[in-house]
């Protein structure tokens, strides 16, 4: 194999494909009449990356994916000469050379073709909803059922849902196009990666056990869980009795400064009152805050307690909006939504703490 290619579009593609994989995943370098693919498969998950090279010699490769990706990155050339010498790789650049093992080409499984795709979907507006949901799912992979987001698509709307069993975010947004249903729990880490990347239109892709997603030149698949469990009727939202309308960057900000007064648990109360939102919390031996918002209240008086981290994790994705509240009796969730919902509707469920 012997190529000419642009450093930073190639950088983007390899850094893009191994932050995508595992560590320690080999990648795929396959250059033709078609320019190079960059690929890999870590049998969990795929992504393939197309792109424009200047091919001298058709080939196949497999290399380590981190140090490829980082070499690229600290480049400073305008283009860079991809080369096999020999058990080598060998990335060229003028006064330069650093040269990669090739791995065994039998230690990859090759790269597999996309499930059938089945609708489309705004990349922008997918990356608003995952940046919220993906980081409302579990990190703890002892749990693997609350690592993922459910994914439903029906006929024009997609509905991202994920949950750590303490809090739990449901956005829904627009299909561009209509299709056959899926039903998926994908791994919420690939999607909030994927999500970063995804530009202009993206084609969502699904069978029984693979999901994908595909844009100009990035195809990238996964294999995913059943989804069936994870869903907001678990989460009791019927028996409101005070609603707050409050501005989310308002609330946001007191909610950083009191929390840094709060005790070890992180937990700090609001006050509703009449017509005002109080922020609570005390530390022992070391102080105490309260701060109070002007708010449009309705129904009775509560004090619920909850982690300060949850509240600004959910407050992040009405940055710039006006949401309500609604605050349910004992120790039941606490649902957040904006008052004029966008294109992309989310709700987020935060359940209270015991105050001590």
């Amino acid at each position: 194999m012997d190529l000419t290619a642009a450093t930073r579009p190639l950088s983007s593609a390899v850094s893009a494909a191994a932050r995508l994989l595992t560590a320690r995943s080999g990648l795929l370098l396959r250059a033709g009449k078609e320019g190079l693919t960059v690929g890999g498969n870590d049998s969990e998950r795929a992504v393939r990356l197309t792109g424009e090279a200047m091919v001298h010699t058709d080939g196949e490769v497999l290399v380590p994916a981190g140090p490829l990706a980082e070499t690229l990155r600290m480049l400073e050339d305008d283009l860079v000469r991809l080369v096999v010498e020999g058990s080598r790789l060998a990335v060229r650049v003028e006064g330069g050379r650093y040269a990669l093992p090739l791995l065994s080409r039998e230690l990859h499984p090759g790269l597999p073709e996309m499930p059938p795709k089945v609708s489309e979907v705004d990349g922008a507006a997918l990356a608003t909803a995952l940046r919220t949901v993906a980081g409302t799912a579990a990190k703890d992979d002892a749990l693997p059922m609350f690592t993922g987001v459910r994914v439903q698509s029906f006929s024009r709307e997609l509905r991202l849902t994920a949950s750590d069993r303490y809090r739990m975010a449901v956005a829904t947004l627009p299909l561009l196009s209509e299709g056959e249903p899926i039903d998926a729990l994908v791994p919420a880490g690939l999607l909030a990666e994927t999500a970063k990347q995804a530009r202009g239109t993206v084609g969502l892709h699904g069978d029984r056990t693979r999901f994908g997603l595909s844009w100009a030149g990035v195809a990238v698949t996964t294999a995913v869980l059943d989804a069936g469990f994870l869903s907001e009727k678990l989460v009791e939202s019927s028996t409101v009795d005070t609603t707050v309308e409050v501005s989310a960057d308002a609330l946001a900000a007191a909610v950083r400064r009191v929390g840094v007064y709060a005790d070890d648990r992180r937990v700090l109360t609001l006050e509703v009152g009449d017509a005002h939102l109080r922020l609570a919390s005390a530390k022992q031996n070391t102080g105490e805050a309260e701060e109070t918002l002007k708010a449009e209240v309705s129904g009775g008086r509560t004090s619920p307690s909850f982690q300060a981290r949850y509240l600004l994790d959910a407050l992040q994705g009405f940055a710039g909006e006006r949401v309500r509240l609604d605050i349910q009796p004992g120790m039941r969730a606490c649902v957040i939504r904006a008052v004029e919902p966008g294109d992309v509707a989310l709700t987020y469920y935060v359940m209270p703490m015991l105050p001590r």
